[in-house]
């Protein structure tokens, strides 16, 4: 048998009525999401950049390769996150051209 609850049942608080939620909108937001594309492959551009001279500063030894290492390694992660976006970016516009009118 299940034994009796006992002591008080906390309440959750209500929200109180003046809290509104504003949408945003185009005209409010600094950053369109063409700014954030851009913005990310800048992103992925400089670090490949940074891998390419780390690449080449471990090449000449003037530099560790456990950097190089590192850099080649976000580099590649980044390409690839990169390319699995645009892939869904491109399945997404995909399904919505074949939809009926």
């Amino acid at each position: 048998m299940i034994p009796p609850i006992s002591g008080a049942i906390p309440t959750i608080p209500a929200i109180p009525t003046s809290a509104t939620i504003k949408p945003t909108t185009a005209t409010n937001n600094t950053h369109s999401f063409a700014q954030a594309a851009a913005n990310a492959l800048n992103a992925v551009q400089q670090t490949q950049t940074q891998s390419n001279n780390l690449a080449l500063q471990a090449a000449t030894g003037h530099g560790n390769v456990a950097d190089y290492m590192i850099s080649a390694t976000q580099a590649s992660l980044a390409i690839q996150m990169t390319t699995a976006v645009r892939d869904k970016a491109v399945s997404a516009f995909n399904q919505i051209m074949a939809m009926p009118l």
